[in-house]
C-alpha cells in the first residue's frame, strides 16, 4: 500500500546573499532535493533579499527510512547570458529534524559552503513539516525527463501554473498571495507526484508508543557499601547489590550467567501473573420477578477477588476488563469466574466457570494477544445452564500489554475493590504538556475615551492568561493616546485552552479601576518564532466590556484600539523545575531538537524497610507507589497496598538528549484509599532519589539500594530503601562529546536573557500548569507529587542550606588554602630541604619560562590518570553531612518548613528576623570590606590622596626604567627569592607595600 506521507517545504525567503551578477546583485532561485525528487523555485531578479513564499510537497516512499533521508536546498544565481548558474550556498537537513505541521515554524538557516574554496554568506528561511493528508493529490509528472543522476541541473526547468489564492489552506500565512504548483522529477523507484495547495490543517502530532515494561527474577544480594563521606552514617550509605534480573545475575555492573532466553526487559526480576480478561456475556437468564438482571462478574482465586462494574437490567453486558493475579501469592489451583445479579440485600448467583491453573497457557510478548472464547455457564453442581461468557485466560509477565490497565491482586485495597478504586492504583505513563513562553509587547493605545471628562485618565494595560495576570506601568493620558512599550511574559501549554485577555483600564481612585476596553486573542492564532527576529505588530480594536447606549454607539465613528506585538517564543526552554536538577534542556520548538545521544533504562525493583505512613486495623502500614520523571515523560508504578516491602519490578525507557540532566525517582504513600475523606487527603512523600546522567558509564548496569532520606522538622529520617537497576546506553558517542562544547541552554537564553525575578515567576507558573494538566489524568498525578518531584521550594530561604552552601564553597577553595599554607611553610623554612628544592625548581622555571604551562598541564594529566583507578563506581546520592542535616538546630528546621508567607507566631518571627539581621550584618560587612579594597586600587591613580598618588606615580616611573634595562628573568628570580627569604630577614610588622595600600582612601567616608 502506498503511503500518503509527504514532506512539505515552504521556501519563504533568503537574506543578505552574495552578489554574483557583476552589478552588485543576484538572480536567485532555490533547488530542493529529497529522496530522488527535485523542485525548483521561480527566479527573483536583481534581489539580494528575495522572498518566494512557495510551497512544495515531496512523496516519502518509505516512512520507516525517513530519519536516514536528507533534504538539500541549493541557492543559485541565474546567469542569463551563458544560460548557466553560479553557486550561492546550500543547507542540508536530516530527517530527525522533520516535525508535524502543527509544530513547524520558519527557521532561517545560515548558508553552508559547497567546498573548501567556496565563498558564501546569508541565510535561507524554510518551513519544513510532515503531512499525511490524502487530499493532497499528486500532479501530472513531467514527461521524458531523465533521472537526477544523469541530467544536467541547468537544463531542468519547472513548469508552473498559478493557483488562485482561494485554495490556499492553513499552511500559508499570507492568504492574499497566489500559490504555484511545481512538478518534480519522478523517483526512479516510485512514481510520485505533488500539488502545492494545502487542506485545512490535517496534521496531527505523532503518536508515541508506550514503552512496554520489563521483567525478570530473584532477590538482591548485598555485596558492598559506599559512602560519600567517612563520617556519613552506615545506614545512610548507598549499597551495591547483585540481583538476578531477567538477563542474568548482575555483578559489578555486568551480567554474568546470562539467560539465553531473556527478552529485552532485563532490568527487573521476572514476575508471572494470571491474567483474566472478562469481555462480555450473552443470553443470561433473568433472575428478578420482573424478569430483569443486573449482572456483574466476580473473579476469584483463593483469598483474592476482583469485581467488575454492574449493569442495570442488561442480559448482554459488555465489560472488557482485565484482572491480574500474582502467581507468587496464589494459594489455590482453581480459578472461578462467577456471574452474579446485583441486589440490595444479597447478590444472587447466576452461573460460574472454573479453570485449572495448571491447564492455563503461557503467553510471552511479542506473541499476539490471546483470542477470547465463549464459555457456557455452569451451576454450583457443575451442570450446564443458560448463558455464555466470553473470556481470555493466560499466564503472562509484566511485559504483557494488559499489565498497566489491569486490576492487580497485589495492589487490591481491602477497603474498596470496585473499578473506581482500582483506577487510582494502576501504573501509567504520562507526557507533560509542551510549554511555551508567550511574549506580549504592549506598545500603545489610541482613541481612548475616559469615563470622566473633567480629568486626564491614569491608564494601564492588564494582560491575563488563565490565572496569570500582569500589568504595565500607569501613565497619564493627556491626549487620547498612551505609550507603554513594555514586554509581558507568560507561560502557556499545548493544547492552548486559555485565551489572552487584554484590557485597558483607568485608575479612577485607590482600589477603583474602570475598564475602557478589552480584546480577547486566541493563542492558537499567535505567530511562533524560534529566534529573536521581529514579529510584525498588529492593531486590535478594544470592545466595551458592558452594554452601552445604542444611540451613543452610532454616534461614535471610531473605537479605541491597542497596538500589540505578540508571539510564542519557541527558542527558549521553559524552565519548569529547579535549574540544578533539570531533566530536559531542549527548546520548545521541535525543529531545534537534536538527535538523541542515548537511551536511559530504569528498573524499579522493590522497596524495603519502609516506615509506616498510616494505621489500618490497629497496625502500621503503607500503600506505596513510585514516580519517575525525566524530560516530558513521567511514569507511575502501580500502588502496592498494605505492604512495607513492596515489589514493583517495572521497567521504563527514556531517550537522552543531554548528559547534563537528572533523573528523579520519588516514593509516595497513596492517601486516596482511606475510608473517609479520600479526595481531600494529600499523598505523603516517603523520599526521592536523583541520578545525574553524566555520572553514569555507558553500558554499565547500576544495581543499588538507595536510602530514602527525608528532612522533617525533627531532623533527618531514613524512611526505607529503594532498590533500582539503571543503564545508560550511548547511541552516538561523537554527538555526546560534541554536546560538552555546546551551551547548556538554547541560544535564545543568551541572546535575550530573562531576569532572575522574572525566571522565578515564570518557573512558578510553569510548575502550576504542569501540575494542573497531570492532575487531570486518570489516575491523576497530584499537585503535591509534581511539586515535590520538581523541587519547587529549593529557592526559599533556609539557614541550614545557607551553611551547607558556605561549607561547599570552603571545600572548593580548600585546595587553594592548602597550597597557600604549604607555600607559607616554604617561606618560613620549616623544612629546609623542601624549601631549597622549591628554590631550584623556581629558578629552572624562571630560566625556562616556556616549561611553565607544559609542566602544569602534565601535572594535571598525571593526577587525572592516577585518580582513574579510584573513580566512583556508583552514582552520587544524598549526603546528610554535606547537607548539614544532622547538625541543624530544631528552630532552623522549623523555619525551613514554615509556609510562605509565614504562619508562625509574631514573637517567633521577630526572633528569627533578628537572627537573620545579624547574619545579614556580617555579610554586609564582608561585602563592604571587599568594596573598600577595590576602591583603594582605583584611588591609586585618582589623586584623591595627592601624596599617595604622587608616590605611586613616581614608583611606576622608576619601575618602568628599571624593568626596561633589566632582563625579566632576573626580576622574577629576585622577586621570588625575596618572597621566600629566610625568617631571620623578615620583620613581624607588615611590609611597606601593605602599609602603603592600607593608607589609601576609600569611599566609606561618603557613606551615610
Amino acid at each position: 500500500m502506498m503511503s500518503n506521507l509527504k514532506l512539505g517545504v515552504d521556501v519563504v525567503s533568503a537574506h543578505n546573499l552574495l552578489p554574483k551578477d557583476g552589478l552588485g546583485s543576484s538572480n536567485a532561485f532555490v533547488e530542493l532535493y529529497f529522496d530522488g525528487q527535485k523542485f525548483r523555485t521561480t527566479i527573483k531578479e536583481k534581489d539580494l533579499n528575495p522572498v518566494w513564499n512557495e510551497s512544495y510537497y515531496f512523496n516519502i516512499s518509505d516512512p520507516s527510512n525517513l530519519h536516514y533521508l536528507t533534504l538539500d536546498a541549493y541557492i543559485y544565481n541565474n546567469v542569463k547570458a551563458t544560460s548557466s548558474r553560479s553557486f550561492l550556498g546550500k543547507i542540508s537537513l536530516t530527517g530527525t529534524s522533520f516535525v508535524p505541521y502543527s509544530d513547524a515554524v520558519v527557521l532561517h538557516y545560515p548558508l553552508e559552503k559547497r567546498g573548501i574554496f567556496s565563498h558564501v554568506r546569508g541565510e535561507l528561511g524554510l518551513k519544513v513539516y510532515i503531512t499525511d493528508d490524502p487530499s493532497i493529490n499528486s500532479s501530472i509528472p513531467i514527461p521524458a525527463v531523465e533521472s537526477l543522476s544523469n541530467k544536467d541541473p541547468n537544463l531542468i526547468h519547472a513548469h508552473a501554473q498559478t493557483v488562485p489564492s482561494a485554495v490556499t489552506g492553513t499552511h500559508s500565512n499570507n492568504k492574499a498571495e497566489s500559490r504555484q504548483t511545481f512538478h518534480h522529477l519522478p523517483n526512479p523507484n516510485d512514481h510520485h507526484h505533488h500539488q502545492s495547495f494545502a487542506p485545512e490543517d490535517p496534521h496531527h502530532p505523532p503518536k508515541y508508543g508506550a514503552e512496554a515494561m520489563k521483567m525478570e527474577p530473584q532477590p538482591p544480594k548485598l555485596v558492598r557499601m559506599h559512602s560519600a563521606s567517612s563520617s556519613q552514617p552506615v545506614e545512610y550509605a548507598l549499597k551495591e547489590t547483585s540481583p538476578f534480573l531477567g538477563g542474568g545475575r548482575v555483578v559489578g555492573g555486568h551480567v554474568i550467567h546470562r539467560d539465553k532466553t531473556a527478552s529485552t526487559y532485563d532490568l527487573v526480576e521476572l514476575m508471572h501473573f494470571l491474567y483474566v480478561r472478562v469481555v462480555k456475556a450473552r443470553d443470561l437468564p433473568a433472575m428478578d420477578v420482573t424478569g430483569s438482571l443486573d449482572p456483574f462478574v466476580e473473579v476469584k482465586i483463593g483469598n483474592y477477588k476482583g469485581i467488575t462494574k454492574h449493569f442495570e437490567k442488561q442480559q448482554n453486558p459488555v465489560w472488557n476488563q482485565v484482572f491480574a493475579f500474582s502467581k507468587d501469592r496464589m494459594q489455590a489451583s482453581i480459578l472461578e469466574v462467577v456471574i452474579k445479579d446485583k441486589d440490595l440485600v444479597k447478590d444472587d448467583f447466576v452461573g460460574l466457570i472454573r479453570f485449572d491453573i495448571n491447564e492455563i497457557p503461557l503467553r510471552v510478548p511479542p506473541d499476539s494477544p490471546l483470542a477470547p472464547e465463549w464459555y457456557r455457564l455452569e451451576d454450583k453442581k457443575g451442570e450446564k445452564i443458560k448463558g455464555e461468557l466470553m473470556l481470555a485466560v493466560w499466564i503472562g509477565t509484566q511485559a504483557d500489554e494488559a499489565f498497566s490497565d489491569a486490576w492487580h491482586s497485589d495492589a487490591a485495597t481491602p477497603i474498596d475493590s470496585t473499578p473506581a478504586a482500582s483506577a487510582a492504583i494502576r501504573s501509567k505513563v504520562y507526557h507533560a504538556p509542551r510549554l511555551w513562553y508567550v511574549r506580549v509587547n504592549i506598545i500603545e493605545a489610541q482613541d481612548l475615551v475616559a469615563t470622566e471628562k473633567n480629568r486626564f485618565p491614569d491608564v494601564y494595560a492588564k494582560a491575563q492568561i488563565g490565572n496569570q495576570v500582569l500589568k504595565t506601568k500607569t501613565v497619564q493620558a493627556r491626549t487620547s493616546s498612551s505609550l507603554w512599550n513594555e514586554d509581558l511574559l507568560f507561560v502557556a501549554a499545548e493544547p492552548f485552552e486559555d485565551h489572552l485577555v487584554l484590557s485597558v483600564e483607568d485608575r479612577v481612585g485607590p482600589g477603583k479601576d474602570e475598564i475602557i476596553g478589552r480584546v480577547i486573542i486566541p493563542l492558537s492564532s499567535v505567530d511562533r518564532r524560534v529566534d529573536d527576529r521581529m514579529i510584525p505588530s498588529r492593531w486590535f480594536n478594544l470592545e466595551k466590556p458592558v452594554a452601552v447606549d445604542v444611540d451613543q454607539l452610532k454616534k461614535e465613528k471610531f473605537s479605541s484600539r491597542i497596538h500589540l506585538r505578540i508571539c510564542l517564543d519557541g527558542g527558549y526552554h521553559v524552565l519548569d523545575e529547579s535549574t540544578h536538577y533539570s531533566s530536559d534542556l531542549r527548546p520548545t520548538a521541535k525543529q531545534l531538537w537534536k538527535p538523541p545521544i542515548g537511551v536511559l533504562e530504569l528498573g524499579i525493583l522493590n522497596a524495603a524497610g519502609l516506615h509506616p505512613m498510616k494505621t489500618r486495623d490497629g497496625r502500621g502500614t503503607s500503600d506505596t507507589y513510585c514516580v519517575a520523571k525525566y524530560a516530558h515523560k513521567w511514569v507511575r508504578t502501580r500502588t502496592i497496598v498494605d505492604n512495607l516491602s513492596p515489589k514493583y519490578n517495572e521497567q521504563y525507557t527514556w531517550e537522552v538528549f543531554d548528559p547534563a540532566t537528572v533523573l528523579t525517582i520519588g516514593v509516595f504513600d497513596n492517601s486516596q484509599l482511606a475510608e473517609k475523606g479520600s479526595n481531600g487527603n494529600k499523598d505523603l512523600k516517603i523520599g526521592k532519589v536523583r541520578i545525574r546522567i553524566s555520572t553514569l558509564e555507558a553500558g554499565r548496569i547500576y544495581t543499588h539500594s538507595y536510602p530514602l532520606l527525608v528532612l522533617h522538622p525533627a531532623g533527618v529520617k531514613k524512611m526505607g530503601e529503594l532498590h533500582l537497576a539503571l543503564r545508560f546506553s550511548c547511541t552516538s558517542f561523537v554527538n555526546m562529546l560534541y554536546l560538552y562544547s555546546r551551551p547548556l541552554l538554547p541560544k535564545m537564553h543568551y541572546v535575550r536573557p530573562f531576569g532572575l525575578m522574572q525566571l522565578d515567576m515564570l518557573r512558578h507558573q510553569a510548575v502550576n500548569i504542569v501540575a494542573a494538566r497531570l492532575g487531570r489524568a486518570e489516575p491523576p498525578l497530584r499537585k503535591e507529587v509534581v511539586e515535590y518531584m520538581s523541587d519547587v521550594d529549593s529557592h526559599l530561604w533556609s539557614m541550614r542550606r545557607s551553611k551547607a552552601n558556605f561549607l561547599r564553597l570552603m571545600s572548593v577553595f580548600s585546595g587553594l588554602f592548602a597550597v597557600g599554607k604549604w607555600f607559607g611553610d616554604i617561606c618560613m623554612w620549616r623544612n629546609p630541604i623542601t624549601t631549597v628544592l622549591v628554590h631550584v625548581l623556581f629558578l629552572m622555571l624562571v630560566c625556562f619560562p616556556e616549561l611553565i604551562l607544559p609542566t602544569a598541564f602534565l601535572y594535571m594529566f598525571l593526577i587525572g590518570v592516577w585518580n582513574f583507578r579510584y573513580r566512583p563506581r556508583y552514582p552520587p546520592h544524598m549526603n546528610t553531612k554535606l547537607s548539614q542535616a544532622e547538625v541543624a538546630h530544631p528552630d532552623e528546621l522549623d523555619e525551613e518548613f514554615d509556609t510562605f508567607p509565614t504562619s508562625r507566631s509574631p514573637e517567633l518571627v521577630r526572633m528569627r528576623y533578628d537572627r537573620l539581621r545579624s547574619v545579614a550584618g556580617r555579610m554586609q560587612t564582608v561585602v563592604g570590606d571587599v568594596a573598600t579594597q577595590g576602591e583603594r586600587i582605583l584611588n591609586l591613580l585618582s589623586w584623591r590622596d595627592p601624596r599617595a598618588t604622587a608616590i605611586f606615580v613616581t614608583f611606576c616611573l622608576i619601575a618602568a626604567l628599571v624593568l626596561y634595562v633589566t632582563p625579566f628573568q632576573a626580576v622574577a628570580a629576585l622577586a621570588g627569592f625575596y618572597i621566600m627569604r629566610h625568617p631571620r630577614f623578615r620583620h613581624k610588622s607588615p611590609s611597606v607595600p601593605i602599609n602603603f595600600f592600607r593608607r589609601l582612601p576609600a569611599r566609606t567616608d561618603s557613606m551615610l
